[in-house]
């Protein structure tokens, strides 16, 4: 299962009351992109939640994509968003603090961790697969970036 399937949004049932409907928790959900970035739902909120939504549409829905926002491009934008938080050296638990200040979600600091662990094991191998192939440089850019992963 994917990290962006573990994304869900901090203040689901508020959200949900605002907008008058239900809502997925999941903040990447197809039905949750649909309801929250369709301009007379995003009226519906308070100024604090769709300050937080508009933030989240700008930094991760930008892109030209005919079928934008289901187009997976949001989704790799997050997971880029998270692997840079960690390279800043913060933790899971800070992680999940700061996506939770900048777009009201959240996740769970095991998930997070989880995430992180697999994008370490997944550079070791294409460290290794590189250096395998004489492939120097980028058996030099997955290492520097795991170190960036491990701290």
């Amino acid at each position: 299962m994917a990290i962006t399937d573990k994304i869900y949004l901090k203040n689901h049932r508020q959200i949900a009351s605002q907008l008058e409907t239900s809502i997925p928790k999941s903040a990447f959900s197809g039905a949750t992109l649909d309801l929250l970035f369709q301009g007379e739902n995003l009226a519906n909120l308070d100024d604090a939640t769709q300050e937080r939504v508009l933030d989240f549409a700008t930094d991760f829905l930008d892109c030209d994509c005919q079928s934008n926002p289901h187009c997976g491009h949001p989704e790799r934008k997050f997971i880029r968003y998270l692997l840079e938080l960690r390279a800043q050296g913060l933790g899971p638990d800070a992680i999940v603090d700061v996506m939770g200040d900048d777009y009201l979600l959240y996740a769970y600091p095991g998930d997070v961790l989880s995430f992180l662990d697999d994008s370490v094991r997944s550079l070791e191998a294409i460290e290794e697969l590189a250096d395998v192939d004489g492939r120097q440089e980028a058996s030099e850019e997955a290492r520097r970036l795991k170190r960036e992963l491990s701290g």
